[in-house]
């Protein structure tokens, strides 16, 4: 019998806060003459030169590990992996802020204008990526998520082992969350009330809209505080749908404040940081499912009228 050690699977570590990307390599009619030439034909959205950029900095390299160049050869059925990067990426600057940390969760005050996950371009000033670059927590994965614009309280796993239970809180609601949104004050409605509305994709696609039917989305709206403009809104959501709370206050006709989506789609400069959502996720409290006690988190950012 051998005493060799088994084979541990090759795990690309982590560089700058961002984990490796995988690619599988089929088999072809046609074989490419090279890794390289195959990459840029099926990622026809990525430049030539940011592949060579990629190869030339050591961000591509093969099932083992071993670091592949643009001369590499095709060869089909293996994975291949790379890392992004983008040539250019707006700094987002507003500081997230740790408000609590054990060893399974961290907890976040995420600000206005953040991504959660490296997408589209955003790379490094995501949270997520910020998060690990200061953390060096590689296995740090976001439990639910915040809107770009949306600031307030997230949660991060920081174990595999444990990210199931926390996840399923989420799936089976026993997560209760708490906004604030400041939109137009209307004397006419009578607070407290509740919205309960079906909501499905609209158009463009990365809206929602207010369609017939069964009521799929569901928020509980109270008045906090208001002037003769404006009013301080606390909002309870019973359900999670896309852009619920930025659709069920357009719906009572008081559009949160600098909302682009709602009631217009209005595009601004990804570097205009001067007006964001009004809509803050300011609490967020459960039972933890490992030890069963109260678990209750607050952001310290505040909206005012």
């Amino acid at each position: 019998m051998s005493n060799s050690p088994l084979s541990v699977p090759f795990k690309p570590p982590m560089k700058n806060g961002v984990g490796a990307s995988k690619v599988f390599l089929p088999q072809l009619e046609i074989l490419p003459n090279s890794i390289f030439e195959y990459l840029c034909a099926h990622f026809a959205h990525i430049e030539a030169s940011e592949w060579q950029q990629r190869f030339q900095e050591k961000l591509v390299m093969d099932s083992l590990g071993l670091l592949l160049t643009t001369r590499s050869a095709y060869v089909p059925n293996q994975h291949i992996y790379y890392y992004r990067f983008l040539k250019q990426e707006t700094h987002v600057p507003f500081q997230e802020k740790i408000l609590f940390e054990n060893n399974d969760l961290l907890v976040v005050d995420k600000p206005h204008f953040l991504t959660m996950s490296p997408t589209g371009q955003y790379v490094q000033e995501t949270l997520l990526v910020r998060l690990k670059n200061t953390t060096g927590y590689t296995d740090l994965t976001p439990i639910h998520r915040l809107d770009r614009e949306t600031a307030g309280v997230v949660l991060f796993s920081k174990r595999p082992e444990t990210r199931g239970a926390y996840q399923q809180l989420f799936a089976e609601r026993k997560v209760h969350k708490v906004y604030q949104a400041i939109a137009p004050y209307r004397a006419d409605l009578i607070f407290p009330l509740r919205v309960e509305l079906r909501m499905d994709k609209g158009e463009p696609f990365y809206t929602m809209q207010v369609v017939e039917g069964q009521p799929n989305s569901h928020t509980e709206i109270s008045l906090i505080d208001h002037d003769q403009i404006w009013a301080l809104y606390q909002l309870k959501p019973a359900t999670g749908k896309q852009h619920q709370l930025r659709v069920h206050l357009n719906h009572l006709n008081i559009p949160i404040k600098n909302d682009q989506f709602y009631p217009r789609v209005t595009h601004k400069s990804s570097t205009n940081f001067s007006s964001p959502l009004q809509l803050l996720a300011k609490e967020i409290y459960f039972t933890d499912p490992l030890n069963q006690q109260p678990m209750h988190f607050c952001s310290e950012l505040v909206l005012t009228l």
